[in-house]
């Protein structure tokens, strides 16, 4: 893997290296095998005159940064990774997350493919085809979605910000597998003008790098704020890992990591303490009626999907028109539940600076397991619910949380979750920070 964002622009600034060389190693690097299917729509011309006006004192001094297929690039149409949107109106302005990230001095490489609308965390298209996970030179495995392309164009070297949406995981799920750092802001944060939704409830705009103190770059240029630096040790933070849910049927070799961090980190000082979160098992009671993100995709796809339903994704479809049933006293009822759990999650976890899990319980598995086709379909949800169930806790809490990789090398990746509530943003970046250094 390249060399992090934080250590290239020092590069710039000494002069060993210039924007206009590293765009050409991100473009190399794109046009690789590595990159098949990654990109919908490359930008190589005009991320070459972005990079070249780009001064070494700006955030992104000129580097490479790809978007997912669901933000709006002003002059195109944002078809979300599916082919019915293939011709809709052309955008008229950058999405905010792109306006602010070609503000700080980034060059737009591309649109990055995805899961059709954002609503799996396999990573598969049927459409554009799917990414490979780099981890396994012998076995193509899934890259995690939604934001798969962004993914591989971090962990592949073509760009250094990966940006993307996280709705129920969409960022932390394909950062854990593919072994590179991905951080969910709380989600009023950053604006999500100018983003194709799925769950306006739940949608959060964010983003993948190298390393966290990248992501700690990449969030107060999309969120306009600056990080707060907390200048505490590890063993300065309270730190808590949930007995419930997020350590249910681990793969061995997650156990085994998640295990292996912990056991370093409390060598490294931290001080971490095993806690019941009674409220955790509440969740699947809550969203019996079919949750935010089918009822609001629902309410958003319902007319496209009489025009040109044949040209979705079936599973994509299937998920949504689940949201067909819910009545409004279900959804009221459901917004009213949140609120309440959120009331009692938040209050739990007062006494803590952050907690520690597992991102996802399994490593990716092969694509060829759960592929398009009627006789992989159960294996597909069941993986899918899966890769969701740790990570769109943090969603439902209105949260944040980082993952940050903790597996051996030779292992494929594994990711640590370091999460909170709301607003506690800076502490999760700053713990996780100390946690990568430890590890």
């Amino acid at each position: 893997m390249r060399s992090d964002l934080h250590d290239i622009r020092l590069a710039l600034r000494s002069g060993t290296t210039d924007a206009r060389t590293e765009m050409a190693h991100s473009i190399t690097a794109a046009e690789s095998p590595a990159c098949n299917h990654v990109f919908t729509r490359t930008l190589f011309d005009e991320a070459r005159l972005e990079a070249a006006a780009a001064g070494p004192g700006q955030p992104l001094a000129g580097l490479a940064f790809s978007a997912k297929d669901l933000f709006d690039i002003a002059g195109q149409p944002t078809p979300a990774g599916s082919v019915v949107l293939a011709h809709a109106p052309a955008a008229r302005a950058d999405a905010v997350a792109v306006a602010r990230l070609r503000a700080a001095g980034g060059a737009l490489m591309g649109r990055t493919n995805m899961t059709e609308f954002a609503f799996s965390g396999v990573g598969i298209n049927p459409h554009h085809g799917t990414p490979t996970n780099l981890a396994d030179p012998e076995t193509p495995r899934i890259p995690g979605g939604s934001s798969s392309g962004a993914a591989i164009s971090v962990a592949s070297g073509a760009a250094f910000v990966g940006l993307g949406s996280d709705t129920g995981g969409s960022i932390r799920i394909p950062a854990a597998l593919n072994g590179i750092v991905g951080f969910k802001n709380t989600a009023r944060l950053v604006p999500a003008d100018g983003a194709l939704p799925l769950s306006t409830t739940l949608d959060t705009v964010c983003a993948m790098t190298r390393s966290v103190r990248d992501a700690v770059t990449a969030h107060a240029i999309l969120a306009a704020r600056e990080v707060v630096p907390d200048a505490r040790p590890l063993s300065g933070f309270r730190l808590a890992v949930a007995r419930q849910l997020f350590q249910d049927d681990l793969d061995p070799v997650v156990a085994g990591a998640f295990e292996r961090a912990l056991g370093k980190l409390s060598a490294a000082g931290a001080r971490i303490e095993q806690i019941d979160l009674p409220a955790l098992s509440e969740l699947a009671q809550i969203n019996a009626t079919g949750g935010f993100s089918a009822a609001e995709a629902y309410a958003w796809h319902r007319l496209l999907l009489e025009r040109s339903g044949a040209g979705y994704d079936p599973r994509v479809a299937q998920r949504i028109l689940k949201g067909a049933g819910m009545k409004a006293h279900e959804y009221l009822d459901l917004v009213k539940a949140r609120r309440d759990w959120i009331g009692r999650m938040t209050h739990a976890l007062e006494p803590f600076d952050a907690v520690l899990s597992p991102t996802v319980p399994i490593v990716a598995p092969a694509i060829a397991s759960v592929a398009p086709g009627e006789a992989r379909d159960e294996a597909f949800f069941r993986v899918n619910g899966l890769l969701l169930r740790n990570p769109a806790v943090v969603n439902m809490l209105d949260g944040c949380a980082l993952s940050l990789p903790c597996h051996a090398a030779g292992e494929l990746p594994v990711g640590l979750m370091v999460w909170h509530g709301a607003l506690h943003d800076d502490t999760v970046l700053a713990v996780s920070g100390l946690i990568e250094q430890a590890l």
